[in-house]
């Protein structure tokens, strides 16, 4: 299967072309993916809203752009088209990603392990400019890592227990 057209500009393609179907339906567009997993190659589309994707709401959008999709002919050869969630643990892959998250708990797994030896950091996002990120970890030091320099950045809605010093409110004695 030969694939000619570059990912980057697949993504681009379809990403302005999702873009208007997914106002539309009063979603808005996490991300955008065209990526080969094993022999199959997949257009992931990462729909969000802010009270959360249901499942109907992926078929809504699969159904609104397929045969958009079919007509743009942005891929040579055959894929699989995927719609879903970015999830609860999503990915922050965009600017914008990281500056709605600020003072979220995440997980910067790293491409090269630090000087300790450890690949993942997990901390509250303090900043992201030009590309760095500044995490606070649970003992209070701050890491400016370089957004090249990781293998994913995912949220962390479900960790528990990370340290008190991570609470948004003191416990009250009762």
């Amino acid at each position: 299967m030969a694939h000619n057209k570059k990912s980057g500009n697949t993504v681009s393609a379809v990403l302005k072309l999702a873009e208007p179907y997914a106002r539309q339906l009063g979603f808005t567009i996490w991300d955008v993916r065209y990526i080969k997993e094993g022999s199959y190659w997949y257009l992931r589309i990462f729909i969000d809203k802010p009270e959360g994707v249901t499942i109907e709401d992926c078929e809504a959008m699969s159904r609104a752009i397929n045969d958009p999709l079919d007509q743009l002919d942005p891929i040579d050869g055959e894929y699989c088209l995927e719609v879903c969630s970015p999830g609860i643990d999503r990915e922050l892959v965009h600017a914008e990603h990281f500056d709605a998250f600020l003072g979220a708990v995440v997980n910067a797994r790293l491409i090269r392990p630090l000087e300790d030896g450890r690949k993942e950091i997990l901390g509250i996002l303090q900043s992201y400019e030009d590309s760095v990120l500044t995490l606070e970890t649970q003992e209070g030091v701050l890491l400016k890592i370089n957004k090249k320099d990781t293998a994913s950045v995912k949220v962390c809605d479900d960790y528990i227990d990370i340290d008190e010093e991570f609470e948004e409110e003191p416990e009250e004695d009762e």
